[in-house]
């Protein structure tokens, strides 16, 4: 599986952004799909997820701005951000895996989100 994401560029606070992750390959593996960042100096976080059937989590710090979801005809997941931070700053990862709950195993090249106050 190959994952390629598009979309991060530089917003002011307060803006939106959408982060769109295409998959191709041996999709029909997919059973997740996620969201994860990494600002400097600090460790990877989950940002988001979604199943196959469609549910979802979310980071306690992006919980009613940011919406992930996705599009299986596409193989594509998107992460629609919304009133960023500059908190929010970070190079921004989607990852898939073959089984909810376990480690992620396949990520995609990442793709950095600026947000400037």
């Amino acid at each position: 599986v190959q994952l390629q994401a598009f979309g991060g560029g530089l917003v002011q606070a307060g803006g939106s952004l959408r982060l769109s992750c295409a998959a191709s390959g041996r999709t029909f593996s997919i059973a997740v799909m996620g969201w994860f960042r990494q600002a400097p100096g600090k460790q990877r976080e989950l940002v988001a997820a979604i199943t196959s059937g469609g549910s979802t989590v979310y980071a306690d710090s992006v919980k009613g701005r940011f919406t992930i979801s996705r599009d299986n005809a596409k193989n594509t997941v998107y992460l629609q951000m919304s009133s960023l931070k500059p908190e929010d700053t970070a190079v921004y990862y989607c990852a898939a895996g073959v089984a909810p709950g376990r480690a992620y195993d396949y990520w995609g090249q990442g793709t950095l989100v600026t947000v400037s106050s």
